[in-house]
């Protein structure tokens, strides 16, 4: 019996010792991974978006050497009847109105800062589709029918082969993957875990093998889809895109704060809604899209991309909202009316015609419940009417 007990003593002493190791071998990647776990809690979601560096691997984009851009303050408008209700229910955490250019309103909530650099979630697809389209220009990618196999030699065999890069940048590519957030065992959350834990989106994306639909059939919301328009873009050019976005549209906005990306382990950045940057340059990228993809005399983003990207071509159900080449265009809207969206509340919104630029930050953990997002649109139109 005393030898039996020598040896358990012995046995957890060494299990002690090989769980500590592990424990500081894994340090970083537990804690990002229980970073993960409570990223989206109620006491700590604000801080969190605007802090996404403390939770996940990044790079950094370059902004260059240039003056920032100027956003000159316009006379002062008020927000509409309403508004600060709106402001509060939706947990709104930086709200940035431009008129003609100039800033009309703009204020911060919840204690954050007009330099904190915010978690973009989904807004960061409609940054990406501009680099598709300056590239189409500049000839690195052919055209956007295209295989997506044709750059992205990996996809041979999964569920991506078949499929163009037109079908994948509407979301019409017919892959399986379920996005619901609110299920730890979904393909969006486990994906999350491959980010944390410093995995590879690649292997993950490859690993990919069942669709629902033949490509460009129907219409589903997989924001996969924007990870395979980014392995295209990387085996088009053979270049990162954090390089990429930093030279061909971050440092031409002369943006105020050099943003990042979070990025997996192996340093690829998570370009379906990993870019941070701050709310008056989400709004400078508004402006140039608002201005044909103009800004400063420089045509950053070729016109007939602007203007090909933010009209509904998906095939979405009549009478739902229509969406074009990672851009949303809300139901009923009048020509050059379109936006960028993001979860918890992430807007860019253009009014063309009104020439107002609506970009907003939010924590808002009930995005997803009935209603809220016409409720954020109709905001945003009043809000465009009202300046």
């Amino acid at each position: 019996m005393r030898r039996f007990g020598k040896w358990l003593g012995r046995f957890l002493l060494i299990a002690v010792i090989v769980a500590v190791a592990v424990g500081l071998w894994k340090r970083e990647e537990i804690t990002r991974l229980l970073a993960v776990n409570s990223l989206f809690s109620e006491e700590k979601i604000v801080t969190n978006f605007s802090n996404m560096k403390d939770a996940f691997l990044t790079v950094p984009l370059d902004r260059g050497d240039g003056p920032t851009s100027e956003l000159a303050y316009g006379p002062e408008s008020e927000l509409p009847e309403g508004a600060q209700t709106w402001i509060e229910d939706r947990s709104v955490t930086a709200l940035v109105v431009l008129k003609d250019g100039k800033i009309a309103y703009e204020n911060y909530f919840q204690s954050t800062q007009p330099e904190d650099l915010r978690i973009s979630w989904s807004v960061a697809k409609s940054y990406l589709s501009a680099l598709v389209g300056i590239l189409l220009e500049e000839g690195a990618i052919a055209s956007i029918d295209d295989p997506v196999t044709k750059y992205a030699p990996t996809l041979e065999g999964t569920a991506y082969d078949g499929a163009s890069l037109r079908q994948v940048l509407n979301m019409a590519s017919g892959v399986t993957f379920d996005e619901d957030y609110l299920d730890k065992n979904s393909d969006i959350n486990r994906m999350g875990r491959v980010l944390a834990l410093g995995g590879k989106m690649d292997d993950f994306t490859t690993g990919l093998t069942e669709t629902f639909a033949d490509p460009g059939a129907e219409w589903k919301y997989v924001s996969i889809d924007t990870h395979v328009i980014g392995m295209v873009v990387r085996g088009a050019t053979g270049r990162s895109i954090a390089d990429l976005l930093s030279e061909k549209v971050i440092t031409p906005l002369g943006v105020e704060y050099a943003p990042y990306y979070l990025t997996d382990g192996v340093g690829t950045a998570f370009v379906l809604g990993g870019l941070n940057v701050t709310t008056r340059d989400y709004a400078r990228f508004g402006q140039m899209y608002l201005q044909g993809g103009e800004w400063n005399g420089t045509q950053i983003v070729p016109r007939e991309w602007v203007e090909a990207s933010t009209v509904p071509s998906a095939p979405t159900a009549e009478g739902e909202i229509g969406y074009g080449y990672q851009w949303w265009i809300p139901v009923g809207a009048v020509p050059g009316e379109y936006m960028a969206r993001g979860i918890y509340g992430q807007y860019i919104y253009i009014d063309t015609d009104r020439g107002v630029v609506i970009a907003t930050n939010a924590a808002d953990r009930k995005f997803r419940e009935e209603g809220v997002s016409g409720q954020n649109i109709e905001m945003f139109r009043k809000i465009a009417q009202n300046m």
